[in-house]
């Protein structure tokens, strides 16, 4: 298909191109070709999600209706999500209003932090801790008394959710700054069997729980740093600055994570971090320097540092 060619209703398309019949090949060949002449990396698989949602089907059915012709109206759906991602870059997740976390569906939105997969490493972290007697290990906690989860900056809910879906016995908070987020983590809880066992509280980290203590505190917390905004994707404008940017090294909120954790830990508790790969070795220090013990890092399907992990010393 030429580059003169242009489905129906697109930026610069002629008569003949609006009066032709396109299929679903069609379409998702050229624009792949029109995402990868914009920069975006993920071109056909953002081609294939956006014209399964504009047609309301599975993304593996496109694979059978090949050869199926798209209706004008379908058309101009795609046409639409096409045209934000490739010139706003929007990015997929906002422009679906849904993203897949740990095998589960999550409402997502610009006013919370896509998930990524990466932070499934922070889930498998914490996994680890709960279960960690048979995986060697310290353990948290006596075996006969139910463990107490604390999610700080939760966003989306999806961590927090992700963690209430493996772990039916266990007792779950999440905190977050953001009424917009917690509305969005609310809808997710609502929409998932598991979310009715989940406590959301709004306010600053370890704020709306003052005066209690959790056996394991895990946190995604913004640790971007905003020297570097300069040299982000353009997709990351369309995310809350507040859930990127940790200050100008990027570790403003890992500071305060480390320093006040262990007045909200139970003798024994885990503090988990996801955290830049560079930034692994410097809150390692932070961690042994407040006290903590067992200081340790998780690496990403990438080998890179993604959490950084320490246990408050007890029993």
């Amino acid at each position: 298909m030429s580059d003169e060619v242009r489905p129906a209703g697109s930026a610069g398309a002629t008569a003949s191109d609006r009066d032709r019949s396109w299929t679903v090949l069609e379409l998702l060949r050229w624009t792949t070709d029109y995402f990868k002449r914009a920069g975006i990396e993920s071109a056909r698989l953002d081609a294939e999600l956006l014209l399964a949602h504009a047609l309301e089907t599975e993304r593996l059915r496109l694979y059978v209706d090949f050869e199926k012709p798209v209706l004008p109206a379908e058309r101009d759906r795609y046409r639409a999500l096409v045209r934000r991602r490739a010139q706003d870059r929007v990015p997929v997740s906002i422009l679906l209003g849904e993203r897949e976390f740990w095998s589960l569906a999550f409402k997502v939105s610009p006013d919370v932090l896509t998930p990524r997969p990466d932070t499934e490493t922070l889930v498998e972290a914490a996994l680890s801790k709960v279960k960690g007697p048979g995986k060697g290990d310290p353990s948290v906690v006596d075996s006969d008394r139910k463990w107490r989860v604390l999610d700080l900056g939760t966003g989306s809910g999806a961590i927090a959710l992700s963690l209430a879906s493996e772990l039916p016995e266990v007792d779950i908070t999440a905190t977050d700054l953001s009424q917009a987020a917690l509305q969005i983590a609310a809808e997710n809880a609502d929409r998932l069997p598991q979310g009715e066992r989940v406590r959301f509280l709004h306010g600053d980290l370890f704020e709306p729980v003052a005066n209690e203590r959790f056996d394991l505190v895990v946190s995604n917390p913004p640790y971007v740093a905003r020297k570097d905004a300069k040299s982000l994707p353009p997709e990351l404008a369309h995310e809350p600055e507040m859930a990127l940017f940790g200050g100008e090294d990027g570790l403003d909120v890992i500071r305060r994570l480390v320093a006040e954790a262990g007045r909200h830990l139970s003798p024994g508790g885990w503090l988990l971090i996801e955290l830049a790969p560079d930034q692994a070795g410097t809150v390692e220090q932070w961690l042994a320097g407040a006290g903590f013990v067992d200081v340790e890092r998780r690496f990403d399907l990438a080998r890179r540092a993604r959490v950084v992990a320490g246990r408050w010393p007890g029993a």
